[in-house]
């Protein structure tokens, strides 16, 4: 038991995955541990949301393991995996568009628990206490009763981010938080994230292309190069590396 309560929150080992010639997981061992506010950055192709869909059970591995709280979730379904408390976003928010705001976080708390039924109402299987709560940790209390579709893009990421946290996980995954959003918004959305996170005492690992994001943000980073973590350490000591200026950053 002592072992598991000092365990990672998230472990690899020795994570393998080729599609062809083109290695996108190069023997990656990694762990992050509860608290952390990990960014992943590199360029297109370098293998970033490879290791996320691994985690997340979209991909399985060629070979290696994959940890959750000390527990084996190698190959599980990714529903089995997000309730177990990895959950992760999307790049393109995965919305129910003809449901309300409320709606989608309902149909996620529902998902959470395993009442889908058409037998009974969304408002009966889930906290409606809950869903206010995390409708205005993320600021959509007020749109609770649109259309989702009618969101625009900076809002359609915070409804992801809240259908999310309503299931309440140990970890979140977002998969680039900020892309699709303006430049003057971004550090708003992050900033409504970030405090979120803080309130329900959520881990976090993100992929993130905007450095000044990743600065600010991250408690830690690890930069990707051709399948490999070429570097992994606080911020401002990862974001100085000369390789990881000239391979990853552009510079």
């Amino acid at each position: 038991m002592s072992a598991l309560l000092n365990a990672p929150l998230l472990q690899t080992k020795d994570l393998q995955l080729a599609f062809g010639a083109v290695v996108v997981a190069d023997h990656i061992d990694f762990s992050l541990h509860a608290g952390e506010r990990l960014a992943v950055i590199g360029q297109n192709g370098a293998g970033k949301t490879t290791f996320i869909n691994i985690c997340t059970g979209l991909i399985r591995p060629q070979a290696g393991q994959v940890f959750f709280e000390g527990h084996e979730v190698t190959g599980l379904a990714p529903r089995e995996i997000a309730r177990r408390g990895m959950v992760r976003s999307f790049q393109l928010p995965q919305l129910f568009n003809e449901h309300t705001v409320r709606d989608c976080v309902r149909i996620a708390a529902a998902g959470k628990r395993n009442r889908l039924s058409v037998w009974t109402a969304l408002s009966n299987a889930v906290d409606e206490g809950a869903i206010d709560h995390v409708l205005s940790m993320v600021g959509l209390i007020d749109r609770a009763d649109e259309i989702s579709s009618a969101l625009p893009e900076g809002q359609r990421k915070l409804l992801d981010i809240a259908m999310a946290l309503v299931m309440q996980p140990r970890l979140l995954i977002l998969d680039e938080p900020t892309s699709g959003v303006s430049s003057e918004e971004k550090h708003g959305l992050m900033t409504t994230i970030m405090r979120a996170l803080d309130e329900q005492q959520v881990s976090a690992i993100f992929v993130e292309h905007d450095v000044d994001i990743v600065s600010q943000y991250a408690t830690r980073v690890a930069a990707w190069i051709a399948g490999r973590i070429a570097a992994d350490g606080p911020p401002a000591e990862v974001l100085a590396d000369a390789e990881i200026r000239a391979n990853v950053i552009g510079e």
